[in-house]
């Protein structure tokens, strides 16, 4: 009865809310989210820059720009940044995708502003010494090889993206190709860092045990003065149409063999109809969330199939983007059947309403998870950054869960019947070599 509550009375915002906007005069903005239940700040700069705002030679550079912000800035020697933070008991690091590249710091509520201190000095201070790229490239590439080159499901998912996509920069990996981080350069490094870090090109979001007055004052003293650059919008690079599927095979040095499909879908960003973009992301979760989902259910368990399936589906993207479908057959179970199988539950999602009981028991599962992962404040701060540096906006951010509830399983059937279709889906299979 007390879940029951919760998930009744929650709406598009967690109970006693609040979020504070500003923007400085060079453009920079401020999103202050408060939370006083412990005396922590998160503290994150989000810039409109990641893997999809790259073209073929340059893949990789944002990710590789993130690694070289903490190899010296202004009076910040390499390094010196993560250690000042360590000193003060904080925690920090960064990460780049496919739309965005964002620091962050994990702080007790005294040092917010050596935080925003240190972010201003390399927002448009950076140094980026030849010497020490040259360190860092081979990180990058030892970090590539560890994470991809050496993984065949990566390796199979990688090549897998390569050839759903023909036109889109959604195509690049985010890490990058091999062959471009070798050819990288510090002129390239600094093209890029030229180009999209500036105050007007950056969100900061802080959430936490913070007055939003103080947060503003100490972003106006360290940030203000950062002058407003030129940043071009990126050119439009649409992904072409798609005639019948489309199938990668690999033959990699693995223990098992694996599958992943996915199907070109729109992101609610692009989504004729929110209803759509919802009705997708309620699709994805009653194929996988679960061990009750019916991946887990039908293929794993029932039918022993597949050791492990499951499904996802990015709501928030800037572009075009993927339902995504993946499995591990079972040892006497084949690629072929595995692939069969998955397609029967995509068939059958576009032949059959789903039940209302079913409907119900998703929903309430991505609710109470939404819900108890406010909990959070790290998490409270990303889908603020996420939302805001996408395009889609902390106002419809907080319109989730109102726009589950409001999907109805005709509209799941409807989204499965217009977009999980064949001149919409990608297969790569990966067999082992000594298979």
């Amino acid at each position: 009865m007390l879940l029951l509550t919760l998930l009744a009375a929650s709406g598009g915002a967690s109970a006693g809310e609040r979020l504070h906007e500003y923007v400085l005069d060079n453009g920079l903005k401020i999103m202050v989210q408060v939370d006083r239940r412990a005396p922590v700040v998160v503290s994150q700069v989000w810039y409109k820059v990641g893997s999809s705002y790259e073209h073929d030679g340059i893949t990789g550079v944002s990710h590789a720009l993130e690694h070289m912000m903490f190899k010296g800035a202004g009076n910040l020697e390499p390094g010196e940044f993560s250690e000042i933070i360590a000193r003060n008991g904080g925690r920090e690091n960064a990460f780049t995708g496919r739309n965005y590249t964002a620091y962050f710091q994990r702080i007790h509520r005294d040092k917010l502003e050596l935080c925003l201190r240190l972010e201003a000095e390399r927002m448009r201070g950076l140094t980026l010494k030849a010497a020490e790229w040259a360190k860092e490239k081979e990180v990058i590439k030892e970090e590539r090889l560890n994470r991809t080159d050496d993984r065949p499901s990566s390796v199979t998912y990688e090549r897998f993206t390569a050839t759903a996509f023909a036109t889109s920069p959604s195509r690049h990996p985010i890490i990058g190709w091999m062959h471009d981080i070798d050819a990288m350069s510090v002129t390239d490094l600094r093209a890029w860092y030229d180009a999209w870090y500036a105050p007007n090109n950056a969100t900061l979001v802080v959430a936490g045990d913070v007055d939003p007055g103080e947060v503003l004052r100490l972003a106006k003293r360290y940030f203000g003065p950062l002058e407003v650059r030129p940043v071009a919008r990126p050119k439009p690079r649409p992904e072409v149409p798609q005639h019948g599927r489309k199938r990668v095979h690999l033959r990699l040095p693995a223990k098992v063999p694996y599958l992943v499909m996915g199907y070109k879908v729109p992101p609610l960003l692009l989504a004729r109809r929110a209803a759509d973009a919802y009705a997708l992301e309620l699709l994805a979760s009653i194929l996988d969330g679960a061990d009750s989902a019916r991946l887990v259910s039908n293929l794993v368990r029932d039918t022993q199939t597949a050791t492990d399936a499951g499904a996802s589906y990015e709501l928030y993207d800037r572009l075009q983007t993927l339902l995504l479908l993946d499995a591990t057959p079972a040892p006497d179970k084949t690629l072929k059947q595995v692939e069969t199988a998955l397609l029967a539950e995509v068939e059958r999602l576009r032949d059959q309403p789903v039940g209302e009981a079913e409907l119900a028991r998703v929903k309430t599962r991505i609710i109470a998870g939404e819900v108890y992962s406010r909990d959070s404040v790290f998490y409270q701060a990303m889908r603020i950054g996420v939302a805001e540096t996408v395009g889609v906006g902390y106002a419809t951010a907080r319109e989730y869960l109102d726009g589950i509830r409001a999907v109805s399983a005709e509209d799941v059937q409807r989204v499965a019947r217009e977009y999980l279709v064949e001149d919409r889906l990608t297969v790569a299979t990966m067999e082992p070599a000594d298979g």
